[in-house]
């Protein structure tokens, strides 16, 4: 792939929270993981089929919508609450913006 490999901490995290039964039990951090490694794998998806994106800004905007509509479907299927919603969507916002700063 590109910036998490199959065998990283996202890909890792992102398995677990897909296969995880209905419950609200997961933590932020791990559903922030498998969002991160979600939106990278769609993203790339995305340039391929579309091109980069002309700046910095649009591409972090693009992995957060792509990492955020994640975490709603997550949220919505495992019953978390608010608090862990917003939780997971910063940290993985955070993860996303550190890996693809590098790239411009």
């Amino acid at each position: 792939m590109g910036w998490f490999d199959r065998d990283s901490d996202q890909a890792q995290a992102y398995d677990q929270v897909v296969n995880a039964p209905h419950k609200a039990e997961l933590s932020h951090e791990l559903i922030a993981a498998a969002a991160s490694y979600e939106a990278a794998k769609e993203y790339e998806k995305h340039v391929a089929k579309n091109g980069q994106p002309p700046s910095h800004e649009k591409a972090k905007e693009i992995l957060a919508a792509l990492s955020g509509g994640f975490i709603d479907r997550i949220v919505e299927t495992k019953g978390l609450d608010y608090v862990d919603t917003q939780k997971a969507k910063h940290h993985a916002k955070q993860q996303l913006s550190d890996v693809s700063s590098s790239d411009y």
